[in-house]
Protein backbone atom coordinates (compact mmCIF):
# COMPACT_ATOMS: atom_id res chain seq x y z
CA UNK A 1 0.00 0.00 0.00
CA UNK A 2 1.54 3.68 -0.74
CA UNK A 3 0.98 6.02 1.66
CA UNK A 4 -1.36 7.75 -1.16
CA UNK A 5 -3.49 4.95 -0.88
CA UNK A 6 -3.59 4.79 2.79
CA UNK A 7 -4.52 8.50 3.07
CA UNK A 8 -7.41 7.87 0.99
CA UNK A 9 -8.81 4.97 3.41
CA UNK A 10 -9.12 8.16 6.17
CA UNK A 11 -12.67 8.57 4.59
CA UNK A 12 -13.42 4.76 5.62
CA UNK A 13 -15.77 3.67 8.41
CA UNK A 14 -12.40 1.91 9.74
CA UNK A 15 -8.98 1.64 9.50
CA UNK A 16 -7.55 -0.91 7.07
CA UNK A 17 -5.98 -3.78 7.96
CA UNK A 18 -2.59 -2.76 9.21
CA UNK A 19 0.11 -2.35 12.04
CA UNK A 20 -1.23 -0.22 15.31
CA UNK A 21 1.27 2.35 14.56
CA UNK A 22 -0.75 2.81 10.85
CA UNK A 23 -4.09 2.40 12.59
CA UNK A 24 -2.59 5.59 15.06
CA UNK A 25 -1.96 7.46 12.33
CA UNK A 26 -5.54 6.34 10.56
CA UNK A 27 -7.15 7.54 13.91
CA UNK A 28 -5.35 10.74 14.23
CA UNK A 29 -5.98 11.64 10.44
CA UNK A 30 -9.23 11.42 11.39
CA UNK A 31 -9.56 13.68 14.48
CA UNK A 32 -9.35 10.77 16.68
CA UNK A 33 -6.15 12.10 18.90
CA UNK A 34 -7.13 9.98 21.82
CA UNK A 35 -7.76 6.82 19.91
CA UNK A 36 -3.99 7.65 18.12
CA UNK A 37 -2.26 8.04 21.31
CA UNK A 38 -3.47 4.74 22.87
CA UNK A 39 -2.42 2.81 20.36
CA UNK A 40 0.83 4.19 20.44
CA UNK A 41 1.17 3.97 23.86
CA UNK A 42 0.66 0.22 23.34
CA UNK A 43 3.92 -0.39 20.90
CA UNK A 44 7.25 -0.11 22.88
CA UNK A 45 9.38 0.11 20.12
CA UNK A 46 11.45 3.17 18.75
CA UNK A 47 8.81 3.49 16.07
CA UNK A 48 5.83 3.64 18.79
CA UNK A 49 7.76 6.30 20.52
CA UNK A 50 7.98 7.74 17.00
CA UNK A 51 4.26 8.28 16.59
CA UNK A 52 4.21 9.33 19.89
CA UNK A 53 6.39 12.12 19.75
CA UNK A 54 4.54 13.31 16.37
CA UNK A 55 1.28 13.22 18.26
CA UNK A 56 2.54 15.16 21.54
CA UNK A 57 3.74 17.48 19.26
CA UNK A 58 0.64 17.91 17.43
CA UNK A 59 -1.00 18.21 20.70
CA UNK A 60 1.10 21.33 21.56
CA UNK A 61 3.31 19.53 23.74
CA UNK A 62 6.77 20.80 22.95
CA UNK A 63 8.81 18.96 26.09
CA UNK A 64 6.50 15.71 26.16
CA UNK A 65 7.36 15.36 22.84
CA UNK A 66 11.16 15.93 22.82
CA UNK A 67 11.26 12.89 25.37
CA UNK A 68 9.96 10.73 23.14
CA UNK A 69 12.08 11.99 19.73
CA UNK A 70 14.74 11.17 22.00
CA UNK A 71 13.00 7.21 22.90
CA UNK A 72 12.54 6.76 19.22
CA UNK A 73 16.44 7.87 18.55
CA UNK A 74 15.09 10.82 16.34
CA UNK A 75 15.43 14.66 15.92
CA UNK A 76 12.81 16.73 16.88
CA UNK A 77 10.69 17.74 13.95
CA UNK A 78 10.74 20.88 12.60
CA UNK A 79 8.73 20.37 9.42
CA UNK A 80 4.76 20.57 9.03
CA UNK A 81 2.75 18.14 10.90
CA UNK A 82 1.62 17.21 7.61
CA UNK A 83 4.51 15.96 6.40
CA UNK A 84 5.80 14.25 9.61
CA UNK A 85 2.91 12.45 9.16
CA UNK A 86 3.63 11.62 5.86
CA UNK A 87 7.36 10.83 6.41
CA UNK A 88 5.70 8.27 9.29
CA UNK A 89 3.39 6.86 7.39
CA UNK A 90 6.02 5.94 4.46
CA UNK A 91 8.69 4.38 7.11
CA UNK A 92 6.10 1.74 8.38
CA UNK A 93 4.29 1.18 5.07
CA UNK A 94 7.87 -0.13 3.63
CA UNK A 95 8.13 -2.38 6.59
Amino acid sequence: MTVQEFRATVSDAGPPTVSPLLQALWHDAKGDWSRAHALAQEVADADGAWVHAYLHRKEGDAGNAAYWYGRAHRPVATDSLDAEWTRIAAALLER
